[in-house]
Parts: structure tokens; sequence; C-alpha cells
């Protein structure tokens, strides 16, 4: 099969097309023709790398993708050769104690398509059964693996574990990523009245369009946690989503009394500073997680493919322009997600 190779860390001259043996089909597990892969900000940090990091070599990267099943293993039912799929990339043991509690983005043993194991960009993968969703024939493969990571992530975040509730406002920190603009969706949805904090005007008319409430040029409000405290009659925001860490400090004085501060990820690096008066003076809740889990998948799934959520997609490039694709993404010319085209959409 063709697939993005990469053999070491570094820039994207590191990443090469090239022949690879196809998966083996494992028991318990489906293989997938993708047709249609996503990009995330992980992918590149994996091609970076970062300490301690360990990959089996050639690695394959890639979390989101959409295809069609060509193949069962024995054990498995449920599932017909041909049934058109996207995969839910992240990968639970089944068995630990927190697979059992149905919290299987918490495994002891968890893994994320594309990190640690050989994800999407490729034209084959085999995944557990579990981890794929039915799509019906009117969601292309292009919506399907763009919602995939992002709307599963946000979802998780905002609703299972951030509560967020539609009399409430929350600030988004960015307009743009794929997460970021699935926030803002869900919380339109919901009824939730929703700030967007965006680094250019285009990316905040993308917010527009997608819902957004109230916008915010970054670079003419550097001190942008005033403007949000003005624009609730000074009460602050009951949910911030911060994804990017080195703004915490803003998203603290954003938030009122008691308010949520939601994090899945940080963009801008992993080690920052804080104030911790913000934090037990305010009683604020800093609430992290990473991706969802299988129910979480399934629920924004059903929105999706029934037409109330719709993923924002920046461009599609072909499997072999990924260096392309992944400057795309890096250096943030995207409005919304970034895919690739490994086959033509039948």
């Amino acid at each position: 099969m063709k697939a993005v190779l990469l053999n070491q860390h570094g820039s994207v001259d590191v990443l090469k097309v090239a022949d690879f043996p196809s998966p083996i089909l494992k028991p318990g597990h489906v293989m997938i023709k993708l047709h249609v892969a996503a990009l995330n900000r992980m992918d590149i940090f994996v091609r970076k790398g970062w300490p301690g990091l360990k990959l089996e070599y050639p690695h394959i990267l890639g979390a989101d993708g959409a295809g069609q099943i060509i193949a069962i293993a024995e054990d498995v039912s449920g599932w017909t050769i041909g049934d058109r799929v996207v995969i839910n990339s992240n990968i639970g043991c089944g068995n630990c104690e927190f697979c059992l509690k149905n919290q299987d983005n918490m495994c002891n043993n968890w893994h994320l398509l594309g990190e640690l194991i050989r994800g999407t960009y490729a034209e084959y993968i085999s995944v557990p059964s579990r981890q794929l969703y039915k799509l019906p024939e009117d969601i292309s493969y292009q919506v399907a693996a763009s919602a995939g990571l992002v709307f599963h992530t946000a979802w998780h975040s905002l609703i299972t574990k951030g509560q967020l509730r539609s009399e409430e406002t929350v600030l988004i920190v960015g307009a743009s990523g794929g997460v970021c603009t699935a926030s803002i969706q869900i919380a339109k949805y919901i009824g939730a009245r929703s700030i967007v904090v965006g680094s250019t005007p285009e990316k905040l008319a993308l917010a527009e369009s997608l819902g957004a409430d109230v916008l915010i040029l970054r670079s003419q409000d550097e001190d942008w946690a005033k403007t949000v405290f003005k624009s609730t009659n000074k009460h602050g925001v009951d949910v911030v989503v911060d994804n990017v860490g080195t703004t915490f400090p803003q998203s603290f004085r954003a938030l009122r009394k008691g308010g949520r501060l939601l994090t899945v990820g940080n963009t801008a690096g992993p080690k920052f500073e804080i104030d911790n008066r913000f934090i037990f003076g305010k009683h604020l809740t800093i609430i992290g997680s990473t991706m969802g889990t299988l129910a979480d998948f399934s629920e924004v799934m059903d929105l999706i493919t029934s037409h109330q959520l719709i993923p924002a997609i920046s461009k599609t490039f072909p499997l072999t322009d990924i260096r392309d694709a992944q400057i795309h993404l890096e250096t943030g010319q995207n409005l919304g997600k970034v895919l690739l085209s490994i086959i033509d959409e039948g």
C-alpha cells in the first residue's frame, strides 16, 4: 500500500510517500480502505518529537480517517463488506477497569492512532470493530473524517465533563482550529452564548459563520480578557475553552467566580506559569480531558450525520502532497480542517 512514512523526527522533509506492507487483520478487527484522512496538530508534534517519545519505525501519522470495510475478522459481527465508516481514533484496551466502566479514554493501555501506533496516512488500516461508526450515504468521507477527533474531543470536554448549559456563556480561545470550530458549533447547538478570540479577521469571520456571538480580534486587543469581562456586564464567562496553554492567565481573568476552564491540549507549549491566586481566589476549576468515550463518539457522530453539526473544512490535499498539507496547518493558514485525499470518493 501507499503510505506516508516517518523514519526520524524533523521538518516536513522527513515525510516520505512510499510503499509499505498492508496491515494484518487481527482478531476483533476490521480492515478499512481509507478514502480520506484528516490532519491534526498532534501529527506535527509527533513528527517533531518530544523527550521520551518512542516510535516503531517507519511510523505512520494520522488519527482521523474514513473509508470502506474490505475485510472482517471471523470473530466480528454486525458489519458488512462495503460498509462506509468513520474511525474513532481513541483506542482503549476494552478490558481494564476504566474501559469496563465505559471510560475508555482513560484506559490503562490507551493509544491514539498516529501517535504511538500507526495511523491513517495510508491506503489501509486495521482497527478494532468497536472503533467504527457506520455512515449514511449522504455523509461524505470528507465530512466524517473532519469531524472524528475534534468533535469527539470537544463534545467530551464541553458537554460530558464541562457540563456547559444553555444559559451560560463560553469563551473560546481560537477561531479556526478543529476543536475550537467544533466548540463554537456545540455551544450554538445547546443554546449557549459564545465569545471567540481570534488572530485574524478571516478566522473570526469563520467563527461568526459557525455561530459565534461575540468576536474579539487578538491583534488589535491584546488585553482581551478585559474586553470579555466588559462584554459580560462585568460578570465574566462561565466556561473557557483554552487549548493554547500560555493564555491561561487571561482566561483566568475572564472567568466569573466559580467558573470552569476546559483544556484538551497546549498548542503553544506544555510549560508556562500561572498565578494560583486566581484559582483559589475566584474558586475556579480546571478540567482536563483527552478525546472522549465510545458513547461520546456515537452521540456526537449522530449529530454530524443528522446535519445538526457541520465541520469546517479548509483545504484538501492529495496524499502525495503531505508536506504542503502539514505546512498549511502548521503555519496557521487553515480555516477549518485540513484533509488528505487518499483515493477519490466513491
